[in-house]
């Protein structure tokens, strides 16, 4: 097995909710009114850290599409789905776009930091 190589993403990321890799940037957020059977699913333009699965047909709500299933690179959690092709000529614009299922991503807003409010030694103190 090779060694893998993770993109970092700079500016507002969605990552992998299981190990917080970057998957990608909210600048190629396409939409969120996408469904999967767990829930919400987001539409993008472009996603890294990614390995992508084989080639299936699927029958979703919209129609029937070509689809592989996108795992994240690094813990291998399935995060979501790639677009292959389209049956149907209003579907086209999905075609090589990424579905990310929003239970198994989070916004780079939703990330936990720890803001430390103990008072400490400062700048502001005396030198004696």
């Amino acid at each position: 097995m090779g060694r893998i190589f993770v993109v970092d993403l700079e500016g507002r990321t969605y990552r992998c909710k299981f190990c917080k890799t970057h998957l990608a940037l909210a600048d190629d957020l396409v939409s969120r009114a996408f469904h999967c059977r767990r829930g919400k699913a987001y539409l993008f333009n472009k996603a890294v850290n990614i390995t992508i699965g084989p080639h299936e047909e699927r029958l979703m709500l919209s129609g029937m599409h070509t689809v592989a299933d996108i795992f994240c690179c690094c813990c291998g959690q399935i995060v979501g789905w790639k677009y292959e092709a389209a049956h149907e000529k209003s579907q086209k614009y999905k075609e090589g776009k990424f579905v990310l299922e929003r239970g198994r991503i989070v916004d780079g807003l939703d990330s936990e930091f720890f803001i430390d409010t103990r008072p400490s030694m400062s700048d502001d103190a005396e030198d004696s």
